[in-house]
């Protein structure tokens, strides 16, 4: 039998694999999402979150001086607020721990991108994204104190705010209160298309941010709709958006793809912390190699469309591409 073209060939030496690649990952795709917490000298292990870490601002500094080392140049910062209440009042306290770790980053590490997640559910007392009123999750006022958190962490001196709440419109209120409040080049990066994923777990256990009753299917996303997710996408834009995100990445791969076909923007994607655990899970019970199935999860979520990854596998992933070089 006469075979013409034998797609073979090129995968028949490692040089040749090399060439025809046609998608790789790049440290400086990477966003290392990090945990700060009060104190001094505090690097501690999150139980939910293996090789995941609670940090004091001085041993964040320490972390990201080692990141930029490896490459990875953009961080998302979360803070463990012990002062809860039902308005989320330390949200936006400009003696608070995130804008204490914002104004300490760029005076020791000007060069380290700094973005900040921009949600109410570490700092309220109930947990939710919003504030509650009447048993009721509530928008607009919602969006007023998103906006007032967005502009204190502005005024700290962060690159970029991450609202991740999902309230109708917070985009262009936060878009809003940061040019008027002098921070026009302060760039947001909305959560768009964030589900109400089970995927999440981890997460909420490192910040102990869980819904103390009910869950956040009234603003998160059914994991059914695709649609819906380009319209929230879409709106986000319009609203101002520098860059949008697809969260969780790897159960959505197919919402990254068609944000990527439809919206001529930045795309990020957040592979979550149950993604991550999974995999970690796995490896450790032997099912899987670590190495081999982290690089082909981000590579297949850079394939599908992202522009950038937000993964807790940043420093390892980082480390292991350098090696390689």
């Amino acid at each position: 039998m006469e075979i013409r073209r034998r797609c073979r060939r090129n995968r028949w030496h490692a040089s040749m694999r090399g060439l025809v690649r046609e998608t790789s990952i790049s440290p400086s795709d990477l966003i290392y999402p990090m945990f700060v917490v009060e104190g001094h000298g505090v690097r501690r292990e999150i139980s939910t979150m293996p090789e995941n870490y609670h940090l004091s601002i001085d041993m964040l500094i320490r972390e990201c001086e080692s990141l930029l080392n490896l490459g990875v140049k953009a961080v998302n910062l979360f803070g463990y607020c012990a002062d809860k209440d039902d308005q989320a009042t330390s949200a936006y306290d400009d003696r608070g721990l995130i804008p204490r770790a914002i104004r300490e980053l760029k005076k020791q590490l000007p060069e380290i991108y700094v973005q900040t997640d921009i949600a109410l559910d570490p700092y309220t007392n109930h947990g939710h994204d919003g504030l509650v009123v009447d048993g009721e999750i509530v928008n607009d006022a919602t969006n007023e104190v998103l906006a007032r958190m967005a502009v204190c962490h502005a005024n700290a001196g962060v690159d970029m705010v991450s609202p991740s709440d999902m309230m109708d419109g917070r985009v262009g209120a936060i878009r809003q209160a940061l040019d008027q409040a002098g921070h026009p080049y302060v760039a947001i990066m909305a959560y768009s298309a964030k589900y109400a994923s089970c995927f999440y777990g981890p997460f909420r256990g490192a910040l102990d941010s869980a819904p103390k009753s009910g869950d956040k299917k009234t603003y998160q996303m059914d994991p059914a709709n695709r649609r819906e997710a380009l319209k929230e996408i879409a709106l986000d834009i319009e609203e101002g958006a520098d860059v949008v995100m697809v969260k969780p990445a790897i159960a959505y791969l197919d919402i990254i793809a068609e944000a990527r076909a439809q919206f001529d923007v930045p795309i990020a994607a957040y592979h979550v912390s149950g993604e991550y655990g999974m995999i970690l899970a796995a490896a450790e019970k032997g099912w899987l190699d670590k190495e081999r199935a982290m690089i082909e999860t981000t590579t297949a979520i850079k394939r599908a469309g992202a522009d950038m990854i937000l993964t807790y596998f940043a420093p390892a992933l980082a480390r292991y591409l350098k090696m390689r070089v």
